[in-house]
Formats: C-alpha cells, structure tokens, sequence
C-alpha cells in the first residue's frame, strides 16, 4: 500500500545558458567512450591492484609484489592457437631444480596458483565496483532514432531523433540516492532541418526514512559486504600461499625420500649380487646349492624391487612437474642438499602445548579469524531481514529546468524550475513473504552457528592430532635410527658367521631384508617428521614459509619469543603406559 504526499512549486529567477555546459559535458563522455578495451583494462587494474595493496597492509601488516599477469595477459585471444600450446608443452629442456627453484617456479607457473591470485584479483574488482556504486558515476547516453510513417493517404513522413545527455548518480551512507540528468534532443525531418530541440536538467533525491535507512540500504550493505569479502580473500589467500608453499616442499621432500630409497635398494641389490658369487664359490665343494638358489632368488627380488622403485619414482616426478606448471617432456633433476641439511639439522622440536596451541590459532591462523567475521556476517544478515519488516518511508525531492521550445535549447529559463517534495509510505499489510524470509534468516543464522562451533572443533582436532601424530613420528624416528643399527650389525655378523661355515644363506638374507627396510624407514621417518611439524605449524597460524629455508627453522620461536625448545626424550626411555591404565579412569 502506497500513499503519496506531494507539494509542487516553481523557482523565480533569471535566463541560465546552461545548454553549453551540458553538451561540453555530454562531448567529453563520447569521447570517453570511444577509448580502447586496453586503457579500460589498464583503468581496471590499477583500481583492483591499489585495493590489494591497500587490505593486504591493513589484515597482514605488510604488501607483497601481487600481479595475475602471465605470458598470454597482453596477447590477443584469436593470437594464441592451440598448435602454440602443444609445442610448448612438448620442449625438451633439462634443469637441476633445488628446492628455492621448485617453489619459484610453482609459484610461477602452477594453474592452481595461478587461480587463487585470480580469485583475490575478483574479490578487489567486485569491491571496485560496490564502491563505484555508491560513490556516484557519470553514465553518459546517446540513442538515434528513425522513423519511416506512412500515413492512410499514402505521404511518407521521414524524421530522425537523437537523444544525448549524461546520468549522474549518487548513493549517499544514509540509504538516500541522488540522480541528475542532463538531456539534448534534437528532432530532424527529411529536411535535414531540425523541427525541435531542447534540453533539459532534472534532479530526483529519494531518502529511506524508516526501512533501508543507513547501513540497513541494500546496497550500502553490499559495499559493507564486499569490503568484508575482500579482507576474507586476502587472508585465504595468504594461508592458501602458506599451504601451497608448504605442499611444493613436501613434495620435493618426497621425491628425495624416494631417491634416498632407490640409492639403498641399488646398494642392497649389489650386496646381494656379492653374496650369490661367494656362495657360488664355495657351492663347489662346501656350499649347498639349495643356499645358492636361495642367493639368487633374493638377488632377482632386490633387482624387482629397485626396479619398482625408480618406476614409482619417474611417476612422483611426472605428477611433481605437473604441479609445477612444467611439461613433462622436460627432463627434472633434484638437487639432494635439502635432505642431507634436515639430516643434519636433525629433529626440530615444537614446545606448545595443546591448549596454547589452540588460542594461538584463534589469534593467528587466517582462515580461522574468516570463520569468525563470517558468524558475525550471519548475524548482520537477520538484522536486515528484520529491517524488512518495517513500513518504507521514502523522501522525495525532484526538480526539473527545460529550455525553451521549440529549438532554444542553449538557454535556461530559471523562472520555469519545477520542484516537487513527497512522502511516500509504504505499508507492508502482505505480511507473509517478510515474515517468512525473517524466519529463513533465523534458521540461516542458526546454521552459521552450528557451523562455526564445528569449525572451532574441527580446528582443535586437527591441533591436537597434530600434536599427537607429530610425538608418533618423533619416536617412530627414534625407533627406526635404532633399528637400523641393529640390521647393520645384524648384518654384518651373518655375513662373518657365513663365511666361517656357522650361518645359513637364509640368514644373511633375512638380515639384509631387515636393512633395507630400516634403512628406507629412517628417511621416510626423518620426512614424515618434518611434514608433520609445518603442518602444524600452518594450522596455528605460526608458520613463516617467506623466511629463507623454513623447513629449518622453529616457528613457535616467531610467535612465542623466548620459549625455550624441550628436549625430546630418547625413544629408548619412553615408558609405555600399559593398556588397562590407559583405558581406565
């Protein structure tokens, strides 16, 4: 129900040549229009790039160097064939890659990468064009018209319209929206001689009094939002960097576990080739031949073995270089001084505590501190539904100034303003579409909270399993490091004990079974360690993958100065607890 109060009355003042500056006004937007797909990309840019700068500095303290440019960005897109593509992902180069480079080149080069920046680089465009909204813009218009009229007697009337002008608009924080017009018209017969022009300037200001007053207008709560959107895509894409960083050398990591694990297959291969020609040897008259078959059988299965192994390992680097962004037609070779550093920087510990851990991660981690804004966004969002159930209460002010007909339109004549003020009221007696949607924003709401508290619960279970999975790889470490000293004796003993006559081949190849197996255990132990580690580290929020060879260093340092690192207890003295006091209360 709308109900319309109005009052109308008419300025006196003098003859205003106005007509100039509107057409000079309606020139310039043509000209505007005319400029080129790449100055408006360039224009684009510079806004969303600014905005980038300008939240990164805000959320995280600090900018980086940002750009979603590629090698294709300035190129046409009917330039780029497909025959191109195929011969770039077939070159052959070859690269000794260190894991600085891999890192490097993912962040160069890696599709999905690529498409987080993308994603950012959209949030600041949708921003851009929230506050475009609001702040006002010019929108110039021109239209032509003409019109070929046969009359019942059979004339042709022939007449050509052109409109031109500009629209200024203006969203103001308090809901109220501005709009000026500025209109020349100009009708030509087939003369070519105009019949009638005019101009014409013209304001409306609508004002919400009541409902979608303020922060409750749909738009300006569409600029609140997209300011928030933009927060949240800086910090998802600083944790995405974080992760992504840390899944490239995790993957490098893998692939020197895997390398690591070749090399002492190839050794253990070899020491079986050696024993096979001893027990060879001696089967002449001391060895039976039932312990050279046995010789053999362990040889061939150590040769399967390394075999699979480099196969396994051809197919983690094809997989490595798509992940990069590489071909796969490019030959990869990894630089193994990673591993032998985190070798000798041995076992870094963490010393933080579960409940630390956890707070440290509702002050730091990103897209934790996303999770809660977003509750709050839930919560804004039923406070507008509820300003929907209010009566709309609009002020109106409208004025408008036409020159004088018939063709006088480069003078204003001000005595002629009409203006006009209004209260429009509209009553909402249809109570049953708001109600419906206030109570859906209720429900909504109660879902982001249930999902937020999940979310809370989900973060404390990745720390805590973390905590735990990363003690299990530190003993498992210790264990193996044991066990491998051990196989290496064991070794070394049945090899002396066979040559004395005092062993069988079964157990040298028994023992050297068990070597090879802690051999490739300790490695994969040291690894998994260190995976674990960063990827605790990554959900507290302490994580630091700029620093230079982060996978060394002890980041609860960063976040909690002067905690002095734990020393881990040796797996030798680790007591068991006994199953029935760890199940009882």
């Amino acid at each position: 129900m709308g109900i319309l109060l109005n009052k109308t009355n008419r300025s006196i003042g003098r003859k205003l040549p106005l007509g100039r500056v509107g057409l000079w006004l309606l020139l310039g937007a043509i000209l505007g229009a005319g400029c080129s797909a790449r100055s408006y990309r360039q224009s684009a840019d510079k806004t969303a790039y600014r905005i980038v700068q300008q939240t990164e500095r805000k959320v995280l303290g600090e900018t980086n160097t940002f750009t979603i440019d590629t090698a294709y960005s300035f190129r046409k897109p009917e330039d780029i064939l497909p025959a191109e593509l195929i011969e770039d992902r077939m070159r052959t180069n070859q690269r000794v890659l260190t894991i600085e480079d891999a890192i490097n080149l993912a962040m160069t080069n890696s599709r999905e990468y690529q498409a987080a920046k993308e994603t950012l680089f959209t949030a600041a465009l949708n921003l851009s064009t929230a506050r475009y909204n609001i702040r006002g813009h010019v929108e110039p218009f021109s239209t032509t018209t003409a019109e070929w009229i046969r009359s019942s007697n059979g004339d042709i009337t022939k007449d050509v319209t052109t409109d031109n002008g500009l629209e200024i608009t203006r969203l103001f924080r308090s809901g109220g929206r501005l709009t000026v017009d500025l209109l020349n018209s100009v009708m030509l017969y087939y003369s070519g001689k105009p019949e009638l022009s005019f101009s014409r300037i013209s304001a409306r200001l609508t004002q919400p009094l009541w409902q979608g007053f303020g922060r409750n207008n749909p738009q300006i709560e569409e600029l609140i939002q997209q300011e928030r959107n933009m927060v949240y895509a800086v910090r998802d894409f600083s944790y995405f960097q974080d992760g992504f960083v840390l899944d490239v050398a995790s993957d490098y990591f893998q692939l020197l576990q895997v390398k690591d694990n070749i090399r002492n297959r190839y050794t253990n291969y070899l020491s079986r080739v050696d024993a096979t020609k001893r027990l060879e040897a001696r089967a002449v008259d001391r060895e039976p031949l039932s312990g050279v078959d046995q010789a053999r059988q362990a040889e061939l299965s150590a040769r399967i073995g390394y075999v699979d192994a480099v196969s396994s390992y051809q197919a983690l680097l094809d997989a490595f270089k798509i992940s990069l962004g590489l071909p796969l037609s490019e030959k990869l070779y990894l630089d193994d001084n990673a591993l032998d550093e985190v070798v000798a920087n041995g076992l870094v510990p963490v010393s933080v505590e579960a409940t630390e851990a956890y707070q440290l991660a509702l002050q730091r981690q990103l897209r934790t501190l996303n999770f809660i804004d977003q509750f709050d966004d839930s919560k804004r969002k039923v406070r507008l539904a509820a300003d929907k159930l209010k009566p709309g209460l609009n002020l109106v002010g409208s004025a408008r100034l036409d020159s004088e007909p018939p063709d006088d339109f480069l003078n204003f004549d001000a005595d002629k303003v009409t203006s006009n003020v209004a209260l429009q009221l509209d009553l909402p007696l249809d109570r049953v579409p708001r109600a419906n949607e206030y109570r859906l924003a209720l429900i909504r709401f109660e879902l982001a909270l249930r999902t937020f508290t999940r979310r809370l619960d989900d973060l404390r279970n990745d720390i805590e399993t973390g905590l735990r999975r990363l003690e299990n790889r530190r003993l498992n470490y210790e264990n193996q490091k044991n066990a491998l000293e051990l196989a290496n004796r064991r070794v070394e003993s049945t090899t002396l004990l066979l040559e004395a006559g005092r062993a069988e081949p079964r157990d040298l190849i028994e023992a050297q079974d068990s070597q090879i197996v802690a051999q490739n255990a300790v490695t994969a132990a040291m690894v998994e360690h260190q995976q674990a580690r960063l990827q605790l580290m990554l959900n507290i929020g302490a994580l630091r993958t700029e620093l230079p060879k982060f996978w060394l260093k002890d980041h609860v340092a960063n976040v909690l100065p002067g905690r002095t690192p734990t020393s881990a207890t040796p797996a030798t003295e680790q007591v068991l607890i006994p199953p029935d006091q760890l199940f009882s209360n």
